[in-house]
């Protein structure tokens, strides 16, 4: 089974048609509110990517591009300088620069393959709802995704001169403790094997979760 194949209805993550069945505690949770946020997608040119890491080491110059695109999760925001409007408290300009780590691929002038680390850095001005400050400090973190579309070798700084398709995405965000309705833990059920018996019934007997006395029921005994 999985949470989509046998498992019973009104227990396992997603719509459900009526939000008032089987709820059962308000919890706690430490989650990442996202306050604001924006996207810009842009085509840019002619942009010198330097690269490092080369992989092999000291490759032959000159490179010729095969394809280069953003490592996943990894974009970073610096630079950053959030000025608020008078006018508007809720509301800043929020001007950063976003670091977006890119892998190159290539072939050296001996047609040996290779690959190379360089970062796309692109320049955001933008207008966001930046909450007032508060005992929980406020971040501004990033989202980064780039296809390098083709590049040119540069003889003077041993990189790419690059056309690229970049997506940013700009977001407000602080660490902070909800308070949800929930329907309890959620029952993991048995993945369905594709071949094979079950050989241990009987064996794994522990419950999932730990459980709790809530600390309202002592105090009312």
């Amino acid at each position: 089974m999985s949470f989509y194949t046998d498992a019973r209805p009104g227990i396992f993550p997603g719509q459900t048609n009526n939000a008032s069945n089987g709820l059962c505690e308000r919890i706690c949770i430490q989650a990442t509110k996202v306050f604001d946020a924006c996207m810009s997608q842009n085509q840019i040119e002619n942009y010198s990517l330097t690269l490092t890491d080369f992989n092999p080491a000291n490759p032959a110059t000159p490179l010729t591009f095969i394809s280069g695109s953003s490592v996943a999760g990894t974009s970073t925001v610096t630079n950053l300088v959030i000025t608020r409007f008078e006018d508007r408290p809720n509301f800043a300009r929020v001007q950063a620069n976003i670091n977006i780590p890119v892998v190159v691929t290539y072939t050296d002038a001996n047609g040996v393959p290779g690959t190379a680390n360089g970062v796309i850095t692109v320049a955001q001005d933008v207008i966001l709802y930046v909450p007032q400050p508060s005992l929980t400090p406020i971040d501004v973190v990033a989202f980064g995704s780039a296809v390098i579309a083709s590049g040119t070798f540069n003889t003077e700084t041993g990189g790419f001169t690059i056309s690229a398709c970049v997506t940013t995405i700009l977001k407000v965000v602080a660490v902070v403790d909800v308070l949800v309705p929930s329907y309890g833990y959620c029952p993991i059920p048995p993945c369905t094997p594709f071949t094979g018996d079950e050989i241990c019934p009987g064996v794994f007997d522990l419950p999932l979760y730990p459980t709790a006395v809530s600390p309202q029921s002592t105090t009312n005994r």
